[in-house]
């Protein structure tokens, strides 16, 4: 029998215990450890037993952990955590910031290769799942346009950015579609839409005491690949009304793609997700994906890889018979 996967938790947020809770689902693995930037008994995990080490002392414990997944933010904790913790662990990360997937990538690939690790990136559900639709719907359906479609749902990525703003005491941003511009897609209309015309973005924010609103405003609706090309509006509201209405984080959205075969034939393909916990989903593919990142490793194949260089079988605890007999 094989020896069970050792997964590392570094970041502790909502993400860190969702991957907590998946890891427990899974028959291959066990959680080796979270590692924190708090104080580690200010933590509590949802095991009894589970042991939490300071993030700084990470590199100790390279013998005791195969892979590490992280769960910090892509703003900010990810291009710096990404690249330091490559050199030491095969990891899994759900950066998401997508206009910076490559320099990331290569950023990975610098730390990744000469360590003899494997860094595999960008692994959520978009970029991540919806990556791997948008690659199917193109390659099948050679003639046609791909949508893409997110919400009505609770970002973490965009929250997370926001919270970040000087003045910011909490935050949370929801993605809107466009009932009209999905409507069309489906109806295999094709229509050229602008970022603006598939979605809407809505952030409601508490500011901490003595924060200037109107600049907080300002740095939300002008940031560059998160609110800039969309219509964003910001409701401030008091923390009470932000834990009462906004605690929740459902999620979900389409990836759509509309072609022609044949001599013109109209064909829809399209893959959609409802989730009633992002995070929680996300980290489920996190945690699928770390086996593949520790299969990968396995086999030698070093450096920064994404959801396309994947076979779909090492996401699998089951046998390459067993799939064949079950799911094929």
């Amino acid at each position: 029998m094989e020896p069970k996967i050792r997964i590392g938790i570094a970041g502790y947020g909502n993400l860190g215990k969702g991957v907590e809770f998946a890891i427990s689902q899974q028959p291959d693995m066990e959680l080796a450890g979270i590692f924190t930037r708090r104080d580690p008994d200010s933590v509590h995990p949802v095991g009894d037993r589970v042991s939490v080490y300071p993030l700084a002392n990470v590199e100790d414990y390279t013998e005791e952990v195969d892979v590490m997944i992280l769960c910090g933010g892509s703003r900010a904790d990810l291009p710096e955590q990404g690249p330091a913790l490559a050199k030491l662990f095969t990891t899994v990360d759900s950066f998401d910031t997508h206009a910076k997937i490559p320099e990331y990538f290569d950023a990975l690939e610098e730390a990744a290769k000469p360590a003899g690790t494997t860094a595999l990136l960008s692994v959520g559900w978009d970029p991540g799942l919806f990556s791997l639709n948008r690659l199917y719907g193109e390659t099948v359906l050679a003639d046609g346009v791909t949508y893409t479609f997110w919400g009505k749902g609770l970002s973490q990525g965009h929250s997370d950015a926001v919270r970040r703003i000087e003045g910011v005491k909490n935050a949370v941003q929801y993605t809107i579609p466009s009932d009209e511009a999905i409507s069309k897609v489906r109806a295999g209309e094709q229509p050229e839409l602008s970022t603006r015309e598939k979605h809407v973005r809505e952030c409601y924010v508490v500011l901490k005491e003595g924060a200037d609103a109107a600049a907080v405003e300002e740095t939300i609706v002008t940031m560059p690949d998160y609110f800039a090309d969309y219509d964003t509006t910001v409701s401030f509201i008091s923390e009470d009304e932000m834990q009462q209405n906004h605690s929740s984080m459902p999620h979900g959205g389409f990836v759509i793609r509309s072609g022609k075969t044949g001599n013109g034939t109209n064909q829809v393909m399209e893959y959609s997700l409802t989730l009633d916990s992002n995070p929680e989903f996300t980290s489920s593919v996190l945690t699928a994906y770390a086996r593949a990142a520790h299969r990968l490793n396995k086999s030698g194949q070093h450096g920064a890889k994404t959801v396309f260089d994947v076979p779909p079988g090492l996401l699998s605890p089951k046998s390459p018979a067993q799939l064949r007999k079950e799911l094929l």
